[in-house]
Order: structure tokens, then sequence, then C-alpha cells
């Protein structure tokens, strides 16, 4: 009897082994299973993501070749001028330089490419930096990117709110002697919104990491005052 019950209990024992042993995989598979489940989910979350955004888009006239930039000039030397029009410091460098950057222009000596990037669409409740970017680039096709980009940067928004409305965009725009109808259809369709992203991203990879940047063939100014813009160029010049 002992003999029977030893048996009867190693069965039993065995039995309880593969019951655990089963419920372990079932475990395991579950939890395999909902990892695929959430990979799956991640990538056709991405691909929805990357399909909403636009790969393709239209760069204003008077872009660059790239078309990261809004061109001023043709002189040998290239000064980049990365700007948020939510940037208070970008709006300093305009109101301190920016008549040294038009004076460098007339004179010949730099052709100067804008880049009007949205980095700080987070200070504001309705994306401002990409809504006056895309303006700014409704703007150039009206050949007056600077005219604008001067007038947004003297009527410049705080940090934190909403920015300036639409209908303020274009009253900005008929104020430069832009065609108002033609500018407030550019913006309102948001024709210049992918190249604001393009022109954004390809900063990012450029590093630029904040604004405004300013660099002379290609090299960064440290200096952004008057003089030392005029200094850079003229080195670079030699």
């Amino acid at each position: 009897m002992s003999s029977r019950k030893g048996q009867r209990d190693s069965a039993r024992v065995v039995r309880e082994q593969l019951a655990r042993e089963r419920r372990r995989k079932r475990t395991v598979w579950a939890s395999v299973a909902a990892v695929a489940v959430l990979v799956i989910a991640g990538l056709i979350g991405w691909s929805v993501f990357s399909g909403q955004r636009s790969t393709e888009f239209t760069a204003p006239t008077g872009a660059n070749e790239a078309g990261t930039g809004v061109v001023s000039g043709s002189g040998p030397v290239t000064v980049d001028v990365y700007e948020d029009f939510l940037c208070p410091a970008c709006k300093q460098f305009e109101q301190v330089s920016g008549a040294t950057i038009d004076q460098l222009i007339s004179a010949g000596k730099v052709r100067v490419v804008h880049h009007p990037v949205a980095y700080l669409n987070r200070f504001s409740t309705t994306q401002y930096s990409t809504r006056s970017s895309a303006a700014s680039g409704c703007a150039a096709e009206g050949g007056r990117y600077r005219e604008y980009a001067k007038a947004l940067f003297e009527r410049q928004p705080p940090e934190g709110g909403a920015g300036l409305s639409d209908d303020e965009l274009v009253d900005i725009a008929a104020g430069t002697g832009i065609d108002r109808d033609g500018f407030s259809s550019c913006l309102r369709e948001g024709t210049f919104k992918p190249w604001t992203e393009h022109v954004t991203e390809e900063a990012s990879k450029a590093n630029v990491t904040g604004t405004p940047t300013i660099l002379v063939d290609g090299r960064p100014v440290a200096d952004r005052s008057p003089e030392g813009i005029r200094a850079a160029v003229e080195a670079a010049g030699r």
C-alpha cells in the first residue's frame, strides 16, 4: 500500500509540475503576444504619423536650391540667418544689426539666406512660430520677405500667448504693399506650412539649436553686433 501511495504521490507531483510548466509557458506566450501587439500598434501609429507629415513642399519664390531659406543679394560671402518670429533675441538682432545686413546686401558683399524656423511653437497656444514662418513664405512669394519679416518683428507678440491672428498677419502683409487677397489665400490654405516644416527640420539637422544663429560662410558668428557681422564678412572675403 505504501508503495502504491508513494507512486500516486510521485505521479501527482509530476502532474503538478507539468501543470505549472504549462501555465508558465502560457504566461510567457501571452507576454510575448502583448509585446508584439504593442510593437505592431507602435509601428502602425508611426506609419500613420509619418503619412500625415508632408514629404512634399513648395518653396517660395526666391528660395535657395535646397529650399531651406529665402535669398537676398548675390555677393561672394554667404550669410545664413536662422530666425524665429517669436524669438525676442531675434527681434533684438533685427533691431540692432538688420540695417547692417541690408547695407552689406546693397553693397554687393553678401548673399544672405534667411531661414524662418519654427522652434518656439511650445511658447504659443496657436503654433505661432509655424504660422508666422509660413506667412513669411507667402510674403516671399510676393517678393517682400525682408519687408514682411521686419514688420513681424516690430509687431512681435509676447511668448506664452496666442500670437497674432491670421487676420493680423494679413493686415501686416497689406501694410508692406503685398496684395491682400493673394496673401490671404496663401496663408489660409497653408501653402507654405510644409515648407516651414522642411526649413525647421533641415536647420535641426545642421545642428542649429537656437535662434538667432548667424553663420558667415558656414562659420558661427558669436559677436552679432554690426561690428561683429562686418568683421566676419570682411574676414571671409579675404
